[in-house]
């Protein structure tokens, strides 16, 4: 058992003061506000759960600094990420990927959905380990100290209207959804990794495949991130995306839609009357000029909030959650459109990732903790009330995941990060 000293700390909603946890096998055993007496170890600053990146593809990595200039938007970003896709091997991948992991334990995250497509060879041929690049990743999470939901994700064609899949796409498909489910049968969960699977989007799966898909849990679907989805959709089937998922088993409470940028008011009704989960990727929203979701209105609607650094333009999910109130400030001309406690809420929100049983200091829950520090030039002053829309990642000082002491001090406890990023992304 180890004993931690917090001199603020996020539970139940708010902040207590001089908090004791003990954390015993991995899991809180007490959580003792107003308690005075010997610790193992003081975290500094503020102490909030273990924070959940809800969506990332852990190639688009290697992109950051290199898509950000000139002009563009979703689509020629695309065709430069199509390129990276076309270079990694399964050892590439791992090295990039566990690189990319230590980013985030860094950052505070201590479980990541990692919506994953790149199956096969550059070619679409099958490597001889058929889920070879999947457990790369599963791998990299260990290595690099954190959980992680392989979001194993069916991806058949190339457009709402059924165009085949063409280069680099080849890797992304199985064929069909039984030959999709055969070779995910053969992924295998760890203490760490759990799987899950997701539907890439209405554009890379037919109508009448979806249904084969329904019942996974969790579920995740990139869902209406660009008008001309929307569009495209309408055209071929006289509905809008999330209208054709509602027809065919797919919203509900274990299914997460992700971006979900451009909805009608009837989308949102839907989403939130099936309670099917959101998740935000503001910072990748932002960088691709995706534009602003929502999020106000589909969590009144009724549907729980996460967040994802997706395309990791950043990593920083305190920024994530920053940005989900700032967007809606933009948009709304209207400040305060959130409570801390609802984007502490949707940047903890392991739920949407499959780990129910973490995203809270509370007895029971996984042992995750992340301390921010609130005497940097960014968080001084702003008090541990203040520091969620003051602080960003470069304060979290501590980050304990499942007991484990992954980062201490500002650096990753078994991996030089820098160093590992740089030698994995030429």
């Amino acid at each position: 058992m180890t004993v931690y000293h917090a001199a603020h700390a996020w539970i139940d909603g708010k902040i207590a003061s001089d908090v004791h946890l003990e954390i015993k096998s991995g899991v809180f055993t007490a959580v003792n506000p107003d308690k005075s007496g010997e610790a193992d170890i003081d975290l500094p600053g503020l102490v909030l759960p273990g924070l959940a990146n809800a969506h990332s593809h852990a190639f688009h990595r290697a992109l950051r600094g290199h898509t950000h200039r000139g002009k563009g938007d979703f689509w020629t970003w695309r065709e430069r990420m199509y390129r990276t896709a076309a270079t990694l091997d399964p050892d590439g991948y791992l090295e990039l990927a566990r690189a990319t992991y230590a980013e985030m334990a860094m950052a505070g995250i201590t479980a990541v959905g990692e919506f994953h497509y790149l199956h096969h060879s550059p070619d679409g041929t099958p490597y001889a380990d058929p889920n070879i690049m999947g457990e790369a990743l599963i791998e990299a999470a260990r290595e690099a100290g954190i959980r992680i939901t392989l979001l194993d994700t069916l991806y058949l064609q190339a457009g709402v209207d059924g165009k085949p899949l063409e280069g680099v796409q080849r890797r992304f498909g199985d064929g069909d959804p039984q030959r999709w489910a055969e070779r995910v049968a053969g992924l295998v969960a760890a203490p760490h990794a759990r799987i899950g699977a997701a539907i890439h989007s209405v554009r890379a799966v037919a109508a009448h495949h979806l249904k084969q898909v329904a019942g996974w849990a969790p579920l995740h679907v990139h869902l209406s991130e660009q008008p001309a989805e929307n569009e495209q959709c309408r055209a071929v089937h006289g509905c809008s995306p999330a209208e054709l998922l509602d027809r065919h088993g797919i919203l509900g409470p274990e299914t997460t839609a992700v971006h979900a940028t451009h909805l009608t008011d009837y989308d949102v009704r839907l989403l939130g009357e099936t309670r099917t989960g959101v998740c935000m990727c503001p910072t990748t929203e932002r960088d691709l000029a995706d534009g602003i979701g929502r999020a106000r209105e589909l969590a009144d609607a009724g549907s729980p909030l996460s967040l994802g650094s997706d395309s990791h333009a950043v990593i920083d999910l305190i920024e994530e959650a920053r940005a989900l109130e700032m967007n809606e400030r933009l948009a709304s001309r209207q400040r305060g459109r959130f409570t801390v406690a609802e984007l502490v809420g949707a940047a903890a929100n392991h739920a949407s990732i499959g780990w129910p049983d973490a995203g809270e200091i509370a007895v029971g829950k996984r042992g995750d903790l992340v301390a921010v520090r609130l005497d940097s030039v960014r968080t001084a002053g702003a008090g541990p009330d203040g520091a969620i829309l003051a602080a960003t990642a470069a304060d979290v000082s501590d980050v304990i995941v499942d007991g484990r002491h992954v980062v201490a001090g500002g650096r990753h406890t078994a991996i030089d990060v820098p160093r590992a990023l740089g030698s994995a992304i030429r």
